[in-house]
This record gives structure tokens, sequence and C-alpha cells, in this order.
């Protein structure tokens, strides 16, 4: 009997976590979605995208004839640098300006199910970015000779990388929001950090040789976003984005925290 009690205890309690944990991510989407915020920044991924996708002739993908989407994967992330930062630049800088942090803290709302709350509304946001984007797919798919001559295995993989490079992304993002009560700070803050995180490793790496390089290499975004690109989704590639989103919003707890103090 008393085990009974103790697990309903534990899923009642699961379950009142997860509900405070709700409603911090409703309060964000309505508050991404309740002005042009959300709009714009898809609307911005979608048309820099598409141009370089279907206009710009040194990426078109009717200028090269082969049903595939490489440019839009290989411009993307770079697309994300700054779109992502856009997004989450005022999760906690708006609280700090506006002082509705302080009203936050009043709640029975424990540091994580904020934090939780926020991030899985911005990285919403980023999956609606890519959902549209699957336009781009069906238009190849169509255009291919014959009709459906795509290799949609590598496709999905590179979603599957694009998508984990933006949950890193707006990772550094809420972690930098939580620095600065300032929003542009913070933008500028993230936009460095995803540059460093993304491109940095990768050039820096030229510059040695050997096994130090490799190790350089390793620890750069794009060289595990590029593995993923190739359609095999290797669980160390996997477990590398995992560990700097958890590890970014363990030090946005830690950020947090003093906040409170």
């Amino acid at each position: 009997m008393s085990n009974k009690i103790t697990n309903f205890e534990f899923f009642n309690s699961t379950f009142r976590n997860y509900n405070k944990m709700f409603s911090i991510f409703k309060k964000e989407i309505n508050s991404y979605f309740g002005n042009m915020v959300a709009y714009l920044v898809i609307a911005s991924f979608i048309i820099a995208t598409g141009l370089i996708t279907w206009v710009f002739p040194d990426s078109s993908v009717l200028d090269f004839g082969f049903a595939e989407l490489r440019s839009f994967f290989l411009m993307a992330p770079y697309v994300f640098l700054f779109v992502v930062p856009a997004i989450t630049m005022r999760v906690f800088s708006e609280e700090f300006k506006t002082g509705t942090i302080e009203l936050l803290f009043t709640k029975p709302l424990s540091n994580w199910q904020i934090i939780l709350g926020k991030y899985f509304a911005s990285c919403m946001v980023v999956l609606l970015m890519l959902v549209f984007s699957l336009i781009f797919y069906i238009s190849i798919y169509l255009l291919g000779s014959p009709q459906g001559n795509v290799d949609s295995a590598a496709i999905i993989g590179s979603y599957f990388g694009l998508f984990l490079v933006a949950a890193v992304f707006t990772a550094i993002g809420v972690f930098a929001s939580s620095l600065t009560n300032n929003q542009v700070v913070a933008f500028i803050i993230a936009v460095f950090i995803n540059f460093l995180l993304y491109i940095g490793f990768s050039s820096i790496t030229t510059l040695f040789e050997g096994q130090f390089s490799l190790i350089l290499e390793n620890l750069g975004l794009s060289y595990h976003y590029d593995a993923l690109s190739r359609g095999l989704i290797d669980s160390r590639n996997v477990i590398y984005f995992l560990s700097i989103i958890v590890f970014c919003l363990f030090i946005t707890s830690i950020k947090l925290e003093k906040w409170r103090i």
C-alpha cells in the first residue's frame, strides 16, 4: 500500500512540475505570436534561405540542375547564427528590464522549470521555421527527373542535424539573454558565441597539424553537423549536441540563481 502511495505521489509531483513548466512554455509562445516577432523571424529565415536555394546564381538549385538541397543545408546554419539570437535575446533580458522576473521568482517555479519552458518555446519557433522550409524539399521532389529522384535519407539526416545545430544556438541564446537586461547586448553575445562554436574551431584547425588539429575540429559544431548531413546519424554526434545544450542550460540556471539573490 505504501509503495502505491509513493508511486502516486511521484507521478503527481512529476505532473505538477510538468504543468508548471508548460505554463511558462505557453506564456512564451503567446508572447512570440502575440506580436510580430515570430512571424518576422520565420519569414526572414524562409526568404533568406529561399534566395540562397533558388535565386542566387552561385548556389541556385536550378542552375546546378541536381535534385538536392546541398546549398540550403550548407547556408542555413549561417542564417541561424543570426536568426536564433533574434528569437532568444528577449527571453530573460526583457524580464530583467521590465522587472517581471521578480514576479516569476515569487511563484512556486524552480529555475529549471522557468529555463526549460522558455527554451522549449524558442525551439518550437525554430522547428516551425524548418517545417515551413519543407516546401523546398517538396519542390525538389516534384522537379526531380524522374519525379521523386532525390536522396530523402540524406535530407532527413540533414534536417535532423540542422535542428540540433539550431537547438544548440537556442541554448546559447537563452544563456546570453540571462547575462544582461539589454536585448541588443544579448543578441551580440549569442551571435559571437555561435560564430565561435560553429566556425571558429574549424578555422583554427588550419593553424595546427596532427592530433591536436583533429581534437580542435571535433570541438566544432560544423564537424558534427557535416557528419549528420551525410545521412549517418551517429550517437556520438547526437551526444555532442545534447551535451552542449545541457551545459548551456546548466550555466543559465547558475546565472538565474544569482538573479534570485
